[in-house]
């Protein structure tokens, strides 16, 4: 039943991005900020972190499979987030080998993965002829609140899922060493 748990818990960030800007308030979504949730993402980062150990790869399994859901659900062109997310998770899974985690680095490892998906994605969009955002105003616009609003989610959500993403790490490290 525990293997289900973190396919679950992500299922639900992704149901739940679709209504988050529906959450804020009116006047951060009248001005010219765009505002993107990564909350799949930031999850993902948490398994990185506090799950996956140097020689499991479950988090960029889980980026995928959820980039891909997100492409599905969400939007036009299929492949867009599956590629940005597990680009960002393996990076991530790189640095976070040379890191210990705590909220300082949790925090350093999701400012980094949002920026490398959400620049990834803007360029992908830029290349296809989705987007023609010049990257002053993305970079002020879109960008910058993303990445604020994100963090914000990450420092609220660290002290709710640290423990168990570390004991679940371990149930399954003990579980794959006794087999």
């Amino acid at each position: 039943m525990k293997r289900l748990y973190l396919p679950l818990i992500l299922f639900l960030f992704l149901v739940m991005e679709g209504v988050a800007l529906d959450l804020l308030p009116g006047s951060l979504l009248t001005g010219d900020l765009l505002i993107v949730p990564h909350w799949v993402l930031i999850f993902l980062v948490f398994i990185t972190i506090f799950y996956d150990k140097e020689t499991t790869y479950f988090s960029i399994i889980y980026a995928l499979t959820f980039g891909l859901l997100i492409d599905v659900v969400y939007t036009g062109i299929l492949g867009v987030y599956m590629f940005s997310y597990a680009f960002a998770i393996y990076i991530t899974h790189l640095l976070n080998k040379m890191l210990h985690g705590n909220i300082h680095v949790s925090i350093l490892l999701g400012a980094v993965a949002v920026i490398l998906s959400d620049i990834s994605i803007h360029v992908i969009y830029l290349v296809a002829g989705v987007n023609d955002m010049m990257w002053k105003d993305y970079f002020m616009t879109r960008l910058l609140p993303t990445l604020i609003s994100n963090l914000v989610f990450l420092v609220v959500l660290y002290p709710i899922v640290v423990k168990r993403l570390t004991t679940w790490g371990q149930e399954q490290l003990s579980r794959s060493n006794t087999l």
